[in-house]
């Protein structure tokens, strides 16, 4: 018999959404928590620690698909999982690392089956070097054709915007946006951002492109986490000054947490709404943040 931790059932009537799932509100400041599947086959954890979320302003939960190329539970369960217990949007994460067109499709048409509508479309994280041997990449078909099959499949498609701090790559990362909204895309994500001159500068810089942007914003945690994030994570940029505060505070959470409250307002200003990236699962973050 499986064994199933207490009050995570999904299938007993107080765990189940009755509502309607509905799909994002593209029109309005939209509000989603990325949520990182766990590297087993029990969500029960997860979906215990997303009910401790349910009173906050929260549209939807955007669903990660092994990330840092590590196997996770299926985004697309957790999706389906997320939705019939929340009754909130789960946006699935669908990269071209892990899977051919064949398998792409059949995950559009699955997700649509589920009730799953939304998808960001990624093209996913290198396979470290070392693992090479025992895995490879797929690419077939690059992100701009996934978003087209996405759309012609009759998804609600997002995709990235890494505007490449680390090498002065905005240009041409705007470049491959105006190509991904070309394609189909209906709305962008940002990679973390941290400071109101960046969000300003992103923003000026893809005004022309007629789709609502997201912007990310992912917590610091300790002053080794925001340095790591900024020397090994490609795409993040921690400003100088944020990590000389956050290597002197004596409590660095605290500025991580208040960094991130600050990055609401400024996405407020900027953009059409906010994904948190909660760091480690510690989703009680969110709480924080958006109190």
């Amino acid at each position: 018999m499986e064994k199933t931790c207490s009050g995570c059932n999904e299938n007993t009537a107080e765990n189940r959404s009755d509502s309607t799932v509905q799909n994002i509100d593209l029109d309005s400041f939209v509000t989603t928590v990325e949520v990182v599947p766990p590297q087993n086959s029990d969500p029960c954890a997860t979906l215990l620690a997303l009910d401790a979320l349910k009173a906050l302003p929260i549209s939807g939960f955007s669903v990660a698909a092994n990330p840092v190329a590590k196997s996770r539970m299926s985004a697309m369960a957790l999706c389906s999982l997320i939705q019939k217990r929340t009754g909130k949007f789960a946006i699935l994460h669908c990269t071209t690392r892990d899977n051919n067109r064949i398998s792409l499709q059949s995950t559009f048409w699955g997700a649509r089956a589920l009730g799953i509508n939304h998808v960001l479309t990624v093209t996913g994280d290198f396979v470290a070097l070392e693992e090479r041997k025992l895995t490879s990449d797929v690419k077939d078909m690059d992100v701009f054709q996934l978003i087209e099959m996405a759309r012609t499949s009759g998804m609600i498609t997002g995709a990235v915007l890494d505007f490449r701090p680390e090498s002065n790559g905005l240009e041409k990362e705007v470049e491959r946006l105006e190509r991904k909204a070309a394609s189909g895309a209906m709305f962008a994500v940002t990679q973390p951002i941290y400071d109101r001159d960046m969000a300003r500068t992103i923003s000026i810089s893809t005004s022309h492109i007629d789709i609502p942007i997201i912007m990310g914003i992912l917590p610091l945690r300790t002053a080794r986490h925001a340095q790591f994030l900024h020397d090994r994570v490609a795409g993040i940029a921690v400003p100088e000054k944020l990590r000389e505060i956050m290597n002197h505070a004596s409590n660095p959470l605290a500025e991580g947490i208040a960094n991130a409250r600050e990055m609401v307002v400024i996405a407020k200003e900027f953009f059409r709404g906010i994904c948190i990236m909660p760091p480690f699962d510690h989703y009680e973050v969110v709480s924080d943040i958006l109190k």
